[in-house]
This record gives structure tokens, sequence and C-alpha cells, in this order.
């Protein structure tokens, strides 16, 4: 057993399909039950944000003294860079600038002592232009995202992981595989359902315990607890 104060963390930064994660079935809540009694989650989850207005927020939002003790994070943006321009110009973002900014957030983590290895990039899922297309409608708005441009985004995404040796799950094409996949994984043809974000769990839930399986439980267990005396079952070593 071990007592800490300041326990491991875990760190989730994106975009709203990142805010979202700790709804019911949510993909973030399911690291935080994978990893209960081990560590704590950080979610950095921003709706609407492109990976622009994201660095630019990174230090603020993650100052050097928060990611003390970070022991793996995943960075997932793309769905908002990916809009068309004509569009949503506020919200685009270039492909070269996407990768140009991914990889600012990349060399931003390891200068404040997280290791590539640790990291997991995820892309940007495919998108249901038909129910995207409904969602953008009662908006008043004509479609603004499409699955061949986020597709797009997803290759340059993967392609910068391999480039940088950082792990990468390719949400774009996996979803894609999988039968009846908009229904299915994609609530308005762009965020998760709890399907969804159960099918990317499931990718990442390896990830999750090869960084945190050789962590120990925090804190004595109920049975260990001195019953007379119990501060001295609490105290630092």
């Amino acid at each position: 057993m071990k007592m800490s104060v300041h326990w491991p963390k875990i760190l989730l930064f994106g975009d709203s399909i990142t805010q979202l994660s700790f709804e019911p079935g949510g993909w973030g809540a399911s690291i935080a039950n994978q990893v209960q009694r081990k560590c704590d989650i950080i979610c950095r989850g921003f709706s609407g944000y492109n990976t622009k207005w994201a660095l630019a927020a990174l230090p603020h939002a993650l100052p050097a003294e928060m990611l003390d003790g970070v022991v793996m994070a995943t960075i997932f943006f793309g769905a908002n860079d990916c809009c068309d321009p004509g569009l949503q110009a506020d919200k685009h973002v270039p492909i070269l600038d996407y990768v140009s900014n991914i990889k600012a957030m990349i060399k931003y983590f390891e200068s404040k002592g997280l290791p590539k290895e640790r990291l997991m990039l995820i892309t940007p899922p495919p998108i249901d232009e038909a129910a995207w297309s409904e969602a953008c409608k009662t908006k008043g708005t004509t479609l603004n995202r499409t699955l061949k441009n986020s597709g797009k985004y997803a290759k340059a995404c993967c392609n910068l992981a391999q480039d940088l040796g950082v792990k990468v799950i390719d949400l774009w094409t996996l979803m894609q595989k999988e039968e009846n996949w908009g229904p299915r994984f994609l609530c308005d043809g762009l965020h998760l359902t709890a399907e969804g974000a159960g099918f990317l769990y499931k990718h990442l839930s390896g990830f999750v315990d090869d960084c945190t399986a050789s962590l120990p439980q925090q804190w004595p267990d109920w049975s260990d607890i001195d019953y007379a005396n119990p501060e001295k079952s609490f105290q630092q070593d």
C-alpha cells in the first residue's frame, strides 16, 4: 500500500468530445473506473476549440505544476479544425497548421516532463454526413464538415504520430470498419454515443493499463487500518 497526497494523474486534452467524456457511458468515465484508487483524472475538454485556440490556451489550462505526476495523456483534436473554411472560417485550421499545432502540444508536454511514449493521439472521428446535416439544420446552418475532409485530418494525425514515434488511435478508420457505424457510434453525426464512447475506450484501455499497471492502490485498504488508532494508518513515511 502507498500513501500520497499527490496522486498520479491522467490527462485528457481535447475539444467537445473530450469535454463530454464524463457523460453517462463516457470514455473518460470508463478510464476513471479503470484506474480508481490509482490516479486522478484531469479533463481539459473545450467544446468548439480547434488546435490553434487549444495551443494558445495550453500553458494556462495546464501549467507546469499541474503536469507534475502525469503518467498518461490523450490529445484529441481535429473535429473543428476540419470545418469547411467557407462556412466556418473562424474554426477552420489548414491541415499543415493543424499538424504544426499538434506537434507543438507534444513538445510542450515533453518539455514539462511527460515523455512521448506516454502520449496518445486520437484522430477526429468520421462524419456521418446525413445525421450531421440534420444537426446543422437545427442550428440554422448547412453541412459544414464532410467525411472526406475529416479523413484528411485523420491521415495527417496518423502520419505525424508515425514521424514522431507517438501512439495514435485512428478513430476515423476504425469506426468505419464497423457495420452501421454512424447511428451506432455518433449521436448527431459527430459526437459520440455511449456505444461510440465504449468503442473508443476499448481501443484506449490497453494503453491506460500499460501506463498504470505498475501503480499501487493509493492509501491503505480498509482492512489494514488500525481500528483503535486510525490516525497512525495515514502517517507519511
